[in-house]
């Protein structure tokens, strides 16, 4: 259990947290959700986005107490969703679950028939100090760091249910993720739980953590896209001195000169594959068709085009519409960037900066792998015979012919029509359309290295003075199972301590194009010998000299892939101990 502190409790933190879902309905035998669960709860830096705490489960046991003391409860471990986000698989595990009952009892989380859970009263719990202490208590993490303003508490609905009378527990991005690799069967049984009322119980009032804010509809069922890039997930920050995520008023940021990929995910209903959609994309006065998008009841298909960003900044706006029904978004925005002309200036030799100190190295977002699908239909052939009763006429004389008194043959006779009932129907194939879905998966990989400028007369493999040179190398390599569906990192940027990772930064040539990417420093206009070198300041104290490399721009239908990147080399002295004054000889 949570510890239940005695001191008195009182409000804290900013809860970024809204509900919502609806009547559920009956469910069927081996299928049934027997009412509220609980949430997974995680400490998470909030400045690099990631984890700094185990997650946990806390429970509100359900009248019935569903599977929770069974042994053979199905569950796939305490992962976050910022954890699957970034890559995590779905990995299950048969019994062994483990779980905490707070002392101070959940307020109602997932919406139920009588109605949903009270928003003021999860926001009041999740701020409140003896829930916090307790919190922090069960994850070892003090509490005057957790409300520093440095970290942020990420909750995530869970629920217990019997899908085809297995018990299991999981929250709405598991959930998301196992109707991926059943082929919506989930979706289709237990879909007004997993695809409505789970991930609609806590979404985003506004943007933070890299989630956007939730404005859908807060009582349909959603697509699992949908939850694993929206739904699912509270938040609750603890001071106002860190700036919230401030969402952008674009829905893409492109750079220039780069091949990249626009994706918008369509819906409504379900598909019809004897008249599948199409969805059109208008890209600076051309269209880009693409046919055959299909997707089951109650969930959704991206549909996605790559294209070429034009060589100067700008703003485009593309134009969506759809045919052969189903819905989407009209319109894309993206701003296109161009990362090149902010090179640092000369150094020179008179330099100084006494009052420096070293920044720490920043992180930009970074997804290093990611998944889609793409949905097939089949036909389910379903066979029946369809009866078409008709009457068979029959006729047959009857002779009634007599002798009469005179000893005459009299002929005499009649028709006697009769009938029988014959069955003339016949087969029919009363099938319907089953959906597959078909996973694909991109990864991201790749390495940094700093050097010293090979002119460095006195330079060691990673040792140099201040003043001189350093070079750079980049190696990333794109693996994916639809290449037609990605694109190879196209741009790396690269920043320097003595800036403090701020002001001046250079773009790196790309001198390897495909899967395999290759990036070096430009050629430096002030190098004497026209090096790919960047020049350390003749000021820079003796130490780690740590560039820090953003790669970038490797597209996916799923969103970019990026990776944060550093590398070294040690300082010691500087280029005027290479210099002496001396008589010249006579």
């Amino acid at each position: 259990m949570l510890l239940c502190l005695t001191v008195p409790a009182f409000a804290t933190g900013d809860p970024n947290i809204d509900t919502g879902g609806g009547g559920l309905g009956n469910g069927s035998e081996g299928n049934i959700w027997y009412g509220d669960s609980g949430v997974r709860v995680t400490i998470v830096d909030a400045e690099s986005r990631t984890p700094v705490s185990s997650s946990f489960d806390l429970i509100k046991p359900p009248e019935y107490v569903l599977a929770w003391n069974k042994s053979n409860i199905i569950h796939f471990g305490k992962v976050s969703k910022l954890e699957y986000n970034a890559g995590t698989g779905l990995s299950p595990t048969v019994g062994s679950y483990t779980y905490v009952v707070p002392s101070q009892t959940l307020p109602k989380i997932i919406a139920t028939n009588s109605g949903t859970g009270s928003i003021a009263a999860i926001k009041s719990y999740f701020c409140d100090e003896q829930v916090l202490r307790g919190i922090c208590s069960y994850t070892n993490f003090a509490y005057e760091d957790l409300i520093s303003g440095d970290y942020k508490l990420v909750i995530e609905p869970l629920a217990a249910f019997l899908y085809r009378s297995a018990a299991f527990v999981m929250t709405a991005t598991e959930a998301a993720l196992y109707d991926q690799q059943v082929g919506g069967k989930l979706n289709a049984w237990m879909g007004k739980l997993t695809h409505k009322n789970l991930p609609l119980a806590l979404f985003l009032d506004t943007s933070d953590l890299g989630y956007p804010a939730w404005s859908g509809s807060t009582t349909q069922k959603v697509s699992n896209s949908d939850i694993l890039s929206s739904l699912g997930i509270g938040i609750v920050r603890f001071s106002d001195d860190i700036d919230p995520y401030v969402p952008s008023e674009f829905d893409y940021e492109y750079r220039v000169d780069t091949d990249v990929i626009t994706s918008v995910e369509v819906g409504g209903g379900q598909s019809d594959p004897d008249n599948p959609v199409s969805v059109q994309f208008t890209i600076e006065g051309r269209t880009y068709t693409v046919s055959e998008v299909y997707y089951p009841e109650g969930d959704s298909q991206l549909a996605w085009v790559k294209w070429h960003t034009p060589d100067e900044p700008c703003v485009i706006t593309i134009g969506v519409s759809t045919s052969g029904g189903g819905w989407t978004q009209s319109t894309v925005v993206c701003n296109i960037t161009d990362l090149d002309g902010n090179d640092p200036p000369n150094p020179i030799a008179t330099d100084r900066n006494d009052g420096y100190s070293a920044s720490t190295v920043p992180t930009n977002a970074e997804v290093t792998s990611t998944s889609w699908g793409i949905w097939s239909p089949w036909w389910h052939e379903y066979w029946e015979w369809v009866p078409n009763w008709e009457k068979c006429w029959h006729s047959s004389w009857v002779d009634t012919s007599y002798t009469d008194a005179d000893g005459n043959r009299v002929s005499d006779g009649y028709w006697d029509d009769w009938y029988h009932w014959v069955d003339n129907g016949g087969w029919e194939d009363h099938g319907w359309w089953e959906f597959d879905y078909n996973s694909y998966t991109a990864s991201l990989t790749a390495t940094m290295s700093i050097t010293p400028d090979d002119k460095s007369p006195t330079a060691t493999v990673n040792t140099t003075k201040s003043g001189y040179g350093i070079q750079q190398s980049v190696s990333a390599r794109v693996r994916t199972d639809q290449s037609a569906a990605t694109t190879a990192a196209q741009n790396a940027v690269t920043y320097f301590p003595e800036f403090g990772y701020e002001t001046y930064w250079r773009l790196l040539d790309r001198t390897l194009t495909g899967r395999s990417s290759e990036f070096e420093f430009k050629t430096n206009r002030y190098s004497t010998y026209n090096r790919r070198t960047h020049f350390t300041p003749i000021w820079f104290p003796d130490g780690a000299y740590t560039p820090y490399t953003w790669l970038l721009d490797c597209w996916t239908p799923a969103g970019m892939l990026s990776m944060n990147m550093t590398d070294s080399v040690t300082i010691r002295g500087n280029l005027w101990e290479e210099w002496h004054i001396a008589p010249a000889k006579p």
